[in-house]
């Protein structure tokens, strides 16, 4: 029997990504920055002068931003492609926009290899749209609208949010698509809308077809 035989059966440790260093050449320039757009700071703290450490948590994310003094060789700046998702990409612009961030426009793929097309994904596709924007130091984050998860990429038995935001939005979706679902059923009132929303909701967010 093989070792892979032998733990196939074995649940695996949870490995849950906290935190990813970012470099910068002023770390009170880039907690200002970072502050200003409304993240969570949760630690500075310094031992002597040749190490401190900012924590930022964005908000509704489960991970977390490391910067400071002492904690990486990279070069200023030379992070990119940091992932913000998020399920409604025009309102999450205007609030990174009034809150100090030179947020680029909106720009679509139609499909997976083609050149991007200015503005938002006409039909509101998971993982077409995106924005982007840099701190001081030039890292760059990566805005990208997600609504429905593809399938595989969550646990199937756990439906989790992590803001009241994420949760109101998700109910929207679920009371748009329950109006269509009365229409297609003569208009009548659903009694039981409640089990539908949560059915809709647990099944969009596993990436799992969707209630018509």
């Amino acid at each position: 029997m093989t070792s892979a035989t032998k733990t196939s059966n074995v649940r695996t440790v949870d490995l849950k990504l906290e935190v990813v260093v970012i470099p910068v050449s002023d770390v009170d320039r880039a907690k200002r920055f970072y502050d200003g757009l409304g993240w969570r700071l949760d630690a500075d703290f310094a031992v002597g002068e040749t190490f401190r450490v900012v924590q930022f948590t964005p908000p509704g994310s489960p991970s977390s931003i490391h910067f400071g003094t002492g904690l990486t060789s990279a070069a200023p700046g030379s992070a990119s492609g940091l992932y913000l998702v998020v399920s409604d990409i025009e309102a999450a612009r205007a609030q990174l926009i009034a809150q100090g961030a030179d947020v680029s426009e909106i720009i679509h793929r139609a499909g997976p290899g083609q050149p991007p097309v200015s503005g938002r994904d006409p039909e509101r596709r998971s993982y077409r749209s995106y924005a982007s924007f840099s701190d001081p130091d030039g890292n760059g984050w990566l805005l990208q609208e997600v609504t429905e998860r593809l399938p595989g990429r969550v646990a199937t038995d756990i439906t989790t949010f992590t803001s009241s935001t994420e949760l109101a939005a998700a109910l929207r979706r679920a009371a748009a698509a329950h109006g269509e679902h009365e229409k297609r059923t003569g208009g009548k009132h659903d009694e039981n809308w409640p089990d539908w929303y949560a059915d809709y909701i647990v099944k969009e967010q596993a990436g799992k077809p969707l209630p018509s």
